[in-house]
């Protein structure tokens, strides 16, 4: 072999040494993150201050009505969500709608207003 064409070759061949083998992407598993869903009252006003009566005539039936001391959780499920409606007295007077929560059917966080709007149009609507 030629002496400089070896010489030629010794810098790529000594540089090979140094390179970084690449490896792929972590892979997610399970799906994409969770999105942070925004926690406002807008699209609440027909819930939020109601008392159980009203809850009934916006929804129908509460799916589950679970009490504990003074407070009442209204449980209504439909086909796109579920919405917890927390009822709690003040001053005595009738409990009412303070906090509502909502999840879709699998526990997924979904905007609130959109469920109360699927569930006043469930079973055709009331």
């Amino acid at each position: 072999m030629n002496r400089s064409f070896a010489l030629m070759l010794l810098p790529p061949i000594a540089l090979a040494g140094c390179t970084v083998p690449q490896t792929a992407a972590p892979v997610r598993t399970g799906g994409m993150a969770p999105v942070p869903v925004p926690y406002t009252s807008v699209g609440l006003e027909r819930v939020l201050g109601q008392d159980a009566a009203g809850l009934t005539k916006l929804f129908g039936t509460a799916d589950a009505d679970v009490r504990e001391g003074t407070a009442r959780k209204l449980q209504y499920q439909g086909r796109f969500c579920v919405l917890d409606a927390y009822l709690y007295p003040k001053d005595g007077a009738e409990p009412r709608v303070t906090y509502i929560d909502a999840r879709e059917p699998d526990g997924s966080a979904i905007d609130r207003a959109s469920c109360v709007a699927a569930l006043t149009r469930r079973d055709g609507g009331r």
